[in-house]
């Protein structure tokens, strides 16, 4: 059984339906920030996609190749509704908070939206921001305001993560003497297999910890065959982390190690969990009791 990932998740501020978190900013219901009625766009609907299709030069149509998604933009209209009733200080309140939560910056951060009970994230930053400082906000304080963002990674995921650890395999206890009838050979400690779903529509890309001690450690995904194979040896205090979706490998969080991949290992960006249920294996070339397999995902939505 997969549990829950204790780290910081997307969204924590959210409490009901309608609203949107952006970094530490809360949009929607509630708040000085109200969600118009245009709401967003970008969020339900499909990237733009690339293909590789080509035409055929003789004959009709062509052959369809991969496709593979753009980033997602997500654009949303807000009306900007300080309380009138606070005085001004709560309008340039209200003014600060949305320009430090807009600033410009390189690092991607969560945006969250909670619609019918649901929510989603993607990791994005702001690429714009329009506030009209016309007649109607001098006046009233109002304004209706659009905010943009961009996702390198368009998919969306489900704001609480996932985790599932196995151990290698170890034999059964066996049996105890004197025999008695019928025969009881004991139960396996560890079986190194996990059923891992991801209930998306879009494959995720897990993080995978391996800990020692172990030699040669493996994951394979038997649903799909890929496997990764790393030619090194972990003390039992050693952790050797390979981040899928970065197709990064860092040995006790400093030292690269993408370079200990074996021949016939998929290349880590493409070892995914495919939408439904993967049978995944830990093994290694040896190994003790507490060698073990850590995966961290999140279900995967277009």
């Amino acid at each position: 059984m997969a549990d829950e990932t204790s780290a910081t998740e997307p969204g924590p501020l959210i409490t009901t339906d309608g609203q949107v978190q952006w970094a530490g900013l809360l949009m929607g219901p509630g708040t000085d920030y109200w969600i118009a009625a245009e709401g967003l766009t970008g969020w339900e609907e499909l990237p733009a996609l690339d293909t590789s299709d080509a035409d055929r030069p003789v004959g009709h149509g062509g052959w369809p190749g991969s496709q593979w998604a753009q980033a997602r933009t997500v654009t949303a209209q807000v009306w900007f509704a300080p309380d009138p009733a606070a005085g001004p200080e709560a309008v340039r309140d209200a003014l600060r908070t949305l320009r430090a939560a807009t600033a410009v910056r390189d690092e991607e951060e969560w945006l969250a939206v909670r619609l019918h009970g649901e929510t989603l994230a993607v990791r994005a930053r702001v690429t714009q921001r329009v506030v009209p400082t016309d007649r109607q906000f001098a006046a009233s304080r109002l304004a209706k305001m659009t905010l943009q963002w961009k996702a390198s990674d368009p998919r969306r995921y489900e704001a609480v993560g996932r985790r599932d650890t196995a151990g290698l395999p170890q034999p059964e206890a066996g049996l105890t003497w004197p025999l008695s009838w019928p025969l009881a050979w004991g139960a396996p400690s560890s079986t190194g297999d996990l059923a891992v779903r991801n209930d998306g529509s879009a494959p995720a890309h897990p993080v995978i910890a391996f800990t020692g001690p172990c030699t040669r450690p493996r994951l394979a995904n038997r649903t799909s065959g890929d496997w990764l194979e790393y030619a090194i040896t972990l003390a039992p205090d050693d952790e050797l982390v390979v981040d899928t979706a970065e197709g990064t490998v860092m040995f006790n969080v400093t030292a690269s190690r993408r370079h200990t991949a074996t021949p016939g290992s998929a290349p880590e960006e493409s070892f995914t969990l495919p939408s439904g249920t993967s049978q995944l294996s830990f093994r290694a070339a040896s190994g003790g009791e507490g060698a073990t397999a850590t995966i961290t995902w999140r279900r995967a939505e277009w």
